[in-house]
């Protein structure tokens, strides 16, 4: 048989092929990775296939071959499994800071790894309530160039805003650049922060991702604080907010001592009562968000120490309490 001009890339395009339309519920026989081949304008004979499938094999594929009426070949083992691929798939559409475009250009890759037959099962919706996405993709962008800074030990500059009620950004320091070495990126509450030491302050400080804008990496070394723990900062500045930093003991029920686990972490120490009750002693950054998730648990939680933040609690419901009345009135 006369070689086709394509010849030199059969057993890329063989591999192509088997990546994309094989897997073990849908094997390919021999005349059908030959007619695949010639649908992409290359002639091949079976025995130079086979010779193309054991070198495909030897370079580390996973090459299957199945006999009987409905075997042929087909690729076994791959990079990610298809429930993996569906878990991924499940967390990107899910993820608020991805854009909904975003979320299908990733999902698109993520098919990529598997036959398209398995690809139409990654093709789901997961509905998640109260969700909603991102406008831009600056996040996304944000969330890589400070992982560079990171990596590369290297200080970056931004700029910081809020928004206003007509959904304008306000800038903060008067349209300031900011410049922060930056120490670790933490997840909480679907949001991404950045910890970092303020060069202009002297403090570490955390800020949301969402809000930093025109990021730049300057290439100056950064500076880590002696001591720091990126875990533990982000279990005392409880909900990503300012406060005062302090020890607070709870007195909580018996059944919520999962719920506090789940914030504190497994470390936390839990001292049983006799009444039903135990006590934790947790590092947490006193603010608005803080009693708000104590508020939530109801009657199942009181806060014993110190008197100064049993003060403010106090003081916080009896503030509530007023502007409900306020609102009455109106």
């Amino acid at each position: 048989m006369a070689r086709s001009a394509n010849q030199k890339a059969k057993i890329l395009v063989l591999r192509q092929i088997l990546l994309s339309r094989t897997d073990e519920d849908h094997p390919m026989s021999m005349a059908q990775l030959i007619a695949a081949l010639e649908e992409r304008g290359i002639q091949a004979e079976r025995k130079s296939v086979y010779s193309d499938l054991e070198a495909l094999s030897w370079m580390g594929l996973d090459v299957q071959c199945r006999r009987g009426r409905q075997g042929g070949w087909f690729i076994g083992e791959r990079p990610f499994q298809l429930a993996e691929l569906k878990l991924l798939v499940d967390a990107v559409q899910s993820c608020r800071f991805i854009t909904a475009k975003k979320s299908g250009q990733l999902i698109g890759k993520l098919e990529a790894l598997v036959s398209a037959h398995q690809a139409r099962q990654l093709q789901r919706q997961v509905y998640v309530s109260g969700r909603v996405k991102a406008p831009n993709e600056h996040v996304y962008y944000n969330i890589d160039k400070l992982h560079t800074a990171i990596h590369n030990d290297h200080m970056v500059t931004f700029r910081y805003f809020i928004q206003n009620p007509r959904k304008e950004r306000v800038f903060r320091r008067d349209g300031g650049r900011y410049r922060v070495s930056p120490l670790a990126l933490l997840w909480d509450n679907e949001n991404y922060y950045l910890a970092g030491l303020d060069e202009d302050l002297d403090q570490v400080r955390h800020y949301r991702v969402d809000k930093m804008a025109d990021i730049a990496l300057t290439g100056a070394p950064r500076r880590i604080p002696e001591g720091f723990d990126p875990a533990g900062y982000g279990r005392r500045h409880f909900g990503m907010f300012t406060g005062r930093p302090a020890q607070v003991t709870l007195v909580c029920r018996d059944e919520l001592a999962g719920v506090v686990l789940d914030r504190f972490g497994q470390d936390a120490m839990l001292v049983p009562r006799e009444d039903g009750h135990f006590s934790v002693s947790v590092d947490v950054v006193v603010s608005p968000q803080f009693w708000g998730w104590i508020f939530a648990l109801g009657e199942g939680v009181r806060v014993a120490a110190p008197q100064w933040a049993v003060a403010e609690y106090r003081r916080c419901l009896q503030q509530a309490l007023e502007a409900c009345g306020k609102e009455e009135n109106l």
